[in-house]
């Protein structure tokens, strides 16, 4: 999902010699048209020349690439759940346990990308400390209707992908964990069965705050969340 720190994670993954990550080859839309040319473009990636295609000096032990789910993962659910079965593809679901802060991030990503702050161009991830004060700075003010049926939906599409894919060989890996807990990249290395490599990124994060510093009506959404089953994210 957008905004789990999927950008810092796959940089992290092709910092390790024998990995190979390509992005979010399905962010361009035509790629994703119909089911015959997502079948395709699969076919072509996992087809690729695996030493050249990572351009590194190590044999590649794992290849693969980032989808969001917004980007016809859902829409063909079936068919690319039975594609991935069939040519035993290995999945990493990326979550947020606190969708209440992935909210926070989505709206901040989305102000700057109409703002363009840092000198007139969209970042959604930095690579310094000023860029990422920068960004922090902008504290958005969340809608308190839309808020809880927003994190029902999010929490749904969540547990509808975990269905689908089920029968699939796959982890579940959250951003707090990546965050807290060194084991997490052990895991992973050890799901993909990758040598273990000390995984490094020059991302900065952005937002470094406890989430009441970075709402302006954060007063507000407490209130509204105390007493539902979301009252957790607040603390």
């Amino acid at each position: 999902m957008q905004r789990t720190g999927s950008g810092w994670f796959e940089a992290l993954l092709n910092s390790h010699p024998n990995l190979s990550s390509h992005g979010e080859i399905f962010s361009v839309e035509k790629r994703r048209e119909n089911i015959k040319r997502i079948k395709k473009n699969l076919d072509n990636l996992y087809n690729l020349d695996w030493i050249s295609s990572a351009s590194k000096n190590e044999c590649t032990a794992a290849v693969g690439f980032k989808w969001m789910f917004n980007q016809g993962l859902m829409e063909y659910k079936g068919e690319i759940a039975t594609y991935l079965k069939q040519n035993h593809v290995s999945v990493i679901f990326l979550f947020r346990r606190n969708i209440l802060g992935r909210y926070v991030s989505i709206l901040a990503n989305v102000f700057d990308r109409e703002k363009k702050q840092l000198n007139g161009t969209h970042r959604a991830h930095v690579h310094s400390k000023e860029e990422a004060d920068l960004l922090a700075a902008y504290k958005p003010i969340v809608n308190l209707t839309s808020l809880i049926p927003y994190m029902e939906r999010i929490e749904q599409i969540m547990m509808d992908a975990q269905l689908t894919f089920n029968g699939t060989r796959h982890m579940i890996l959250f951003y707090e964990d990546l965050m807290k807990r060194p084991s997490a990249l052990k895991r992973v290395q050890k799901f993909l069965h990758l040598p273990f490599e000390e995984l490094e990124s020059k991302h900065v994060k952005i937002h470094t705050l406890p989430l009441s510093e970075q709402v302006e009506n954060w007063k507000e959404v407490s209130e509204h969340l105390k007493g539902t089953k979301y009252e957790s994210f607040i603390y």
